[in-house]
């Protein structure tokens, strides 16, 4: 019997790094998994609408490799159920669209998985204003619209899990005044849409609190190595030793889907803080973020 047998699952941004694998771990325990993202086939992630998206028009790149098609053969070759379904989230009527075709394939759903995100990484002055207002719509105004439409099979049966896949980045710089610029010059648009996605985490958690549903954020406790974090400079290679692998964000994910909304409806946390909390794991998997720190989505003042 698997955690997950029998339920609904979406999970955004599922061609590749994190939320593949988080894709595949909740199919791995019986979800029924519809993989979201835009790019279907290998290959075929549009490098220059990305780089568009960053403010950078007219540069080149190599596309990010992964693609529904790659998430749904995995699944299914390790005997998962999943559907790949390609939309734009950044528009109400795709989000409308999704969880209307998923409630076709599978019924109500059970578990989202709000993992996409679009990560500009530009000093203010530098930023466009479309790839801002891109950002926001992506990371925060997304899982706003897809929550609001998933609320109704929830609450009618008392049950569900809305996961918001959140960052480490959203943390302020420490107590001000600051003299000197940052390590990393261009985190601010990033870590404000992340900070919003938490505040909006816990506010939803406490409205839904006697409906059966938990809503929860979670970080990775290190940098995860996918191609997206070697991008921005992140991480030094996809793999890297040195970060968290994407699976324990996976694990941390399942966690949070399957364990009484009682005891994790809430929850803004680390990968490894939550799987260590709750016996999943043993001394982390790596120094990780101290879980004494002033966590995740709260800026020390």
């Amino acid at each position: 019997m698997g955690k997950l047998d029998g339920q609904t699952v979406i999970v955004t941004g599922a061609s590749r790094g994190i939320g593949k694998e988080i894709a595949k771990a909740l199919a791995a325990e019986g979800g029924k998994v519809v993989c979201v993202a835009r790019t279907l086939h290998p290959g075929a992630h549009d490098m220059a609408n990305y780089m568009k998206d960053q403010g950078r028009p007219g540069e080149v790149g190599a596309p990010f490799p992964g693609s529904l098609e790659e998430t749904v053969s995995q699944i299914k070759e390790a005997g998962g159920e999943a559907t790949a379904l390609v939309a734009d989230i950044s528009t109400e009527a795709e989000c409308e669209r999704l969880v209307n075709e998923t409630r076709d394939i599978y019924g109500p759903i059970d578990v989202l998985v709000n993992n996409a995100a679009l990560a500009v990484f530009l000093p203010i002055a530098e930023m466009p204003t479309a790839s801002w207002l891109q950002s926001f719509q992506i990371i925060i105004h997304a899982p706003f619209m897809l929550s609001k439409l998933v609320l109704g099979d929830m609450m009618i049966r008392k049950h569900g899990a809305i996961i918001n896949v959140s960052s480490g980045g959203v943390v302020g710089p420490g107590r001000a005044p600051y003299l000197t610029k940052p390590f990393m010059a261009g985190t601010t648009g990033y870590g404000a849409a992340k900070a919003a996605l938490e505040r909006f985490t816990q506010g939803l958690a406490e409205e839904v609190a006697d409906d059966g549903i938990a809503v929860m954020a979670v970080s990775p406790s290190q940098i995860v190595p996918t191609s997206g974090a070697v991008f921005h400079g992140g991480a030094r290679y996809v793999g890297d030793e040195a970060g968290e692998a994407p699976e324990v964000m996976a694990h941390a994910t399942l966690l949070l889907a399957t364990e009484p909304a009682a005891t994790v409806n809430g929850r803004v946390c680390y990968s490894q803080q939550i799987l260590q909390e709750f016996g999943w794991i043993n001394n982390g998997v790596g120094t990780g973020i101290d879980p004494n720190r002033q966590g995740s989505g709260f800026s020390m003042i």
